[in-house]
């Protein structure tokens, strides 16, 4: 029998349950969990690739130091003596730390306690200050504690579910898949979807309001008003539970007194704004969800305490299917924010400046030096590392090259960095390519601990793998480090389960009910009850207790006990457009990758559906600019630029672009979109405006376009543009130059050949049509094909790939490989739809064509597309609507 294990996915915040199972020659197979409360068996298309990332290509497998390859002794020395030697020469502000969503708390928690307890800097913080940070400040100005409210279960028992700055259906696939199981079964269930573009979340929506970027406030304060004036208050609620009512409202009619006014601020129908004002007012059980829309913002607290305001004057909160429901974006942000990886808190929700909070953690941590201010947040940390204040960072499990604002001045920074360590995974990313000191860390399926998902359920990664090569957990990296630093006694850790039971018993520490967060009924677990670990919710008083729903009883962790209503005085983002930078630059998720695509990019499946990066466009914005489809734009501000394809959509709200940030140069020639942001930030959270930058769109004029599918990874010297992608055993490339080679030929050869005997090289050219097509033949298996044209219209490449696989390249297959275009009909699937099932376009199409079918339901019966995650579900509606591959993106 195969061996099971249960873990958790290491993808987003909602923290689905996986079982993997291995089998006697070692193969892992991947199956949601359903028994886990967070996803009952549902798996998004990535978690369900995850088998496909598990190789060992491009892992970091030994500690390096100044480019050499050394054992962990030498490593661990090396690193405890540069950060000792920068401390004692120039204090414990000029080292820092920043670190991931993707540590497990353990890890988070180790490294906490060694930055701010005995190093004794607050320069600890994690790059989940750029995804939920300012709903973290909203939550402690409304109730004294970083409490979310709400509960999955919430979905199945509202009334009324508000999705707002967020594309659910494709960032958290499977909260978007209850949502649609829980409209089908109560058709009262009305949903609103608050975004500027049409993303596939609006596929459910009653109601979609496509408002001005940056405008929510004014939204939610008018309804905050509309509220107060039709009788919506609950003055049982309002009046024994909270305070500061008055003072918002005054601002709230300061700005947004009445419809007219909000419609016309954040440019939308007034009736639809009555719409939302009335069925809000009356619908009790009201869920509010939202994510980076709200919190990637220079206003971004305000965004979400205006929301928490009108939830809080119609005593909409504490109860089952209502409430202001933040979801998070990575597997453990919110576990980072409990053990305190935030640089402006301490462990266990407690804060640096709350004097007894201080004290606490220094007693039970034995800290005398517990530093006593909050640290760098992470824009300001990197500004740091640039003027040279801070001399030492150590980055853990993420990759700010590419995914801080203004990337390249983070990257300049990192250059010019005394000392940068950085614990990983990839032996590349734009930012261990900086390290002076490399350590090798283990990755999910390696690794054993906790994390925490938005629904505040803590749930166990277990390792179902052995550590390959020296790579170990970061929490023994980090603990290593310590003891070398002189803090033995502080770190004498011998398992991850022994972290845990520390944390718990921080969590209770003369608690007695003043801080949310007390998991102090797990802290005697013995290891094997840990390793044994059911999911479960905080707080956990006692191991067996089954809490009451946070806010329950109408107490908070403020002084008083209330809730405080926040006064918003809504700002627009801080950067309008200008004449060179008419456009507002989105940038967000595409539905199949993950961050900077160290483990996604591993996937041929995920890598299908979106290979190259983009920029979303309204086609009336493309036509005045003349750009069309699939057409190479420059993106500028004046911080950088990217080279990026053309999408065209509707969905698109006119003036304003939308392209992902995943891309890196790992994987591509210039498309680093965040090097493109600002790095304006929220004043209370210090979290960046990822969603609103003025850029300039321009045409990048290529004299040749082409693609290339190679069984190796390729320099493309001489290429423009290009960029990589997975496929099933090769790397499909697609490049494009602003230059012709004076030889084809020869510059094809010095891209994909090597010294090899057997090697044949067959070639078609037509000069007169400047095409050129060649293929690289190996022992009678292809190796590599290129295709190059004057135009961006080039044959697909999808049927291509089986002959990499096929072994003997046959004649007909020679033919087929010059002419350009497959032999045999149904040899091309066309672009992939659905990820989770490998199923093409064209094979829908076919099936629509042919009269087949005629709904969803049943391309799901015939190919199983839309059966797991449901994340194609829009794009395959959109097929049978037109009989066209979908070109809109979320």
């Amino acid at each position: 029998m195969p061996e099971k294990i249960k873990t958790t996915c290491p993808y987003c915040g909602v923290g689905c349950g996986i079982i993997t199972s291995k089998d006697s020659t070692g193969r892992i197979t991947i199956k949601g969990d359903p028994d886990h409360p967070a996803n009952f068996g549902r798996l998004c298309s990535k978690g369900t690739a995850l088998a496909e990332t598990l190789d060992l290509e491009g892992r970091l497998l030994e500690p390096m130091v100044d480019g050499t390859i050394v054992d962990w002794s030498e490593a661990l020395d090396t690193v405890a003596d540069r950060f000792r030697n920068i401390i004692d020469q120039h204090g414990p502000n000029a080292v820092a730390f920043y670190v991931s969503g993707q540590l497990l708390t353990e890890d988070y928690y180790v490294a906490n306690k060694l930055m701010k307890g005995f190093i004794g800097s607050g320069n600890i913080d994690t790059n989940s200050r750029l995804c939920m940070s300012s709903a973290v400040a909203a939550y402690k100005r409304a109730f004294g504690s970083d409490t979310v409210p709400c509960e999955y279960e919430d979905i199945e028992h509202a009334e009324l579910i508000v999705i707002t700055g967020s594309n659910t259906a494709w960032c958290h696939p499977v909260i978007y898949q209850r949502i649609v199981k829980a409209k089908k079964e109560n058709p009262a269930l009305r949903i609103v979807v608050i975004d500027p573009r049409a993303t596939a979340t609006r596929d459910i929506a009653d109601l979609h309001l496509p408002l001005k970027p940056g405008s929510d406030s004014y939204l939610f304060n008018g309804l905050l008003s509309y509220l107060e004036s039709h009788g919506c208050r609950n003055r049982g609620f309002t009046d024994n539970h909270c305070e500061g009512l008055d003072d918002a409202l005054v601002a709230a009619r300061k700005t947004a007194s009445n419809i007219t006014d909000v419609a016309r601020v954040c440019e939308l129908d007034p009736e639809d704004v009555r719409d939302f004002y009335d069925c809000f007012a009356s619908t009790e059980k009201s869920l509010t969800l939202y994510s980076q829309g709200i919190n990637q913002s220079s206003s971004g607290t305000d965004k979400a305490n205006a929301i928490i305001n009108c939830h809080l004057i119609t005593g909409r909160i504490g109860r089952q299917g209502m409430g202001p429901f933040s979801i998070t974006g990575q597997p453990n942000a919110m576990g980072g924010r409990e053990v305190g990886g935030l640089a402006n808190q301490l462990a266990a929700h407690m804060d640096i400046e709350n004097a007894s909070h201080h004290a606490l953690v220094s007693e039970f941590w034995n800290a005398p030096d517990l530093c006593t201010g909050a640290g760098l947040k992470a824009v300001d940390l990197f500004r740091a590392v640039e003027d040279g204040s801070v001399k030492a960072v150590w980055i853990m499990a993420t990759n700010p090259v590419v995914s801080m604002p203004d990337a390249d001045r983070v990257r300049e920074a990192l250059k010019g960095c005394e000392l940068v360590v950085v614990s990983d995974t990839s032996a590349n990313t734009d930012t261990v390519d900086l390290a002076h000191i490399r350590l090798p860390a283990l990755g999910w399926g390696e690794k054993d601990g906790t994390v925490t998902n938005s629904e505040r359920r803590i749930s166990r990664q277990r390792k179902f793998l052995k550590a390959p090569g020296a790579a170990r957990a970061d929490w023994w990296i980090i603990n290593e480090v310590a003891r070398r630093m002189g803090f033995e006694s502080a770190f004498d850790y011998q398992s991850p389960a022994e972290i845990f039971s520390e944390y718990a018993t921080l969590t209770g520490y003369q608690n007695n009910g003043s801080r949310d967060l007390d998991i102090s009924g797990l802290a005697d677990l013995d290891a094997d009850s840990y390793d044994n670990l059911a999911p479960l919710q905080w707080p956990r008083k006692k191991e067996d207790d089954d809490s009451d729903r946070i806010f329950s009883d109408g107490r908070f962790f403020t002084a008083g006990g209330k809730a405080r209503f926040i006064p918003v005085d809504p700002q627009l983002p801080a950067y309008p457009v200008s004449e060179t930078q008419p456009f507002i630059l989105n940038s967000g998720r595409v539905r199949d990758h993950w961050h900077t695509m160290t483990r996604t990019g591993k996937s041929p499946r995920l890598g299908s559906h979106t290979e190259e990066p983009y920029a979303e466009i309204h086609p009336e914005d493309a036509s005045r600019l003349n750009l069309q489809e699939n057409d190479l734009v420059e993106l500028n501000t004046e911080l950088g630029n990217a080279i990026v394809r053309t999408r065209l959509s509707t969905g698109q709200r006119k003036g304003s672009l939308f392209a992902p940030f995943h891309w890196s140069d790992q994987n591509s020639a210039a498309a680093r979109i965040d090097a493109l942001v600002n790095p304006v930030t929220d004043p209370f959270s210090g979290q960046p405006e990822s969603k609103h930058a003025p850029v300039g769109i321009r045409p990048w004029r290529a004299q040749w376009y082409g693609f290339l599918l190679s069984r190796r990874e390729l320099d493309l010297k001489g290429c423009g543009y290009w960029s990589k992608a997975r496929g099933n055993s090769i790397w499909r490339y697609h490049i494009a130059g602003n230059q012709s080679p004076a030889d084809w030929e020869d510059l094809a050869r010095q891209w994909v050949c090597s010294d090899q005997d057997n090697v044949e090289w067959v070639e078609y050219a037509d000069s007169t049509r400047n095409q050129y097509r060649a293929a690289r033949i190996v022992d009678d298996e292809l190796e590599s094909c290129l295709y190059v044209g004057a135009t961006k219209s080039l044959p697909d490449h999808d049927w291509i790939e089986p002959i990499f696989l096929n072994g003997r390249v046959q004649d007909h297959e020679r033919i087929a490989l010059l002419s350009g275009r497959p032999l045999q009909e149904g040899q091309d699937q066309g672009p992939t739809v659905c990820a989770c099932f490998g199923v093409g376009s064209n094979q829908v199409k076919e099936l629509i064509n042919s009269g087949e079918i005629t709904s969803v339901e049943q391309i799901t019966e015939r190919l199983k597309a839309g059966g797991n995650c449901g994340s194609c579900l829009p794009e395959l509606k959109q097929l049978l609507a037109s009989g066209l591959p979908s070109q809109s993106a979320a």
